[in-house]
């Protein structure tokens, strides 16, 4: 069984543009890879709203930063970690460069994949998704005011990261996008379309790393 572990935030919890709600299981995207997958795949969601890449304190913080990762990674054991953070960072009270967003997500990639798990002596790999670019519309323009630029970003400084510590790398929105009225979160097909485009990468990844 090859554990696929999803850690996110709002959007991999799957909230809904403009509802107090969250789609269900047969709408967000990890429930939809995991039907898209075969049976020897096991999906693992693990998402937040309101995680950040930064400002939880990476390895050392509360239940919504790294340490509550370090504790899944304890927990589920699993073969691949999907992260798709960044887009929390970008709110105007953080105050943040794109830098120094790209800093955070290196740090939890490092020691993730550094990270030993107890019941497992297969490598544990990482796929870096970059979550795609937001728009400042809507009730989020002043929390995320500055931060549609930023996002614009985010896919070359994560995609620099995933070079320098040699885990694979994902631009979700070369084939999504933020919904253009709310700004953050995604309408319910952008699930689908991002679910399909994981799983073929997915396929060829655990292909990939079966013949090294």
């Amino acid at each position: 069984m090859h554990k696929v572990l999803c850690f996110g935030d709002s959007n991999t919890w799957g909230t809904i543009p403009s509802v107090k709600g969250r789609y269900n299981e047969k709408e967000r995207w990890p429930r939809l890879l995991a039907s898209m997958l075969s049976d020897d795949f096991e999906i693992i969601e693990e998402g937040q709203p309101s995680r950040t890449a930064v400002h939880n304190m990476p390895f050392d913080g509360d239940k919504t930063g790294i340490r509550y990762l370090k504790a899944c990674l304890e927990s589920y054991s699993p073969d691949l970690v999907l992260i798709m953070l960044g887009t929390n960072d970008l709110k105007k009270k953080f105050n943040l460069t794109v830098d120094c967003i790209a800093l955070g997500v290196h740090e939890i990639i490092e020691k993730t994949l550094s990270f030993k798990c107890i019941d497992n002596n297969n490598k544990l790999h990482v796929l870096l998704i970059c979550p795609p670019p937001i728009f400042e519309v809507g009730h989020y323009a002043k929390i995320y005011q500055g931060g549609a630029a930023k996002s614009q970003l985010l896919a070359k400084s994560f995609h620099h990261v995933s070079k320098t510590l040699d885990c694979d790398f994902f631009d979700a929105g070369t084939v999504i996008h933020s919904c253009k009225k709310e700004g953050i979160h995604w309408q319910v097909e952008q699930h689908s379309v991002l679910a399909q485009a994981l799983s073929v990468i997915i396929k060829k990844l655990f292909m990939r790393n079966k013949c090294e």
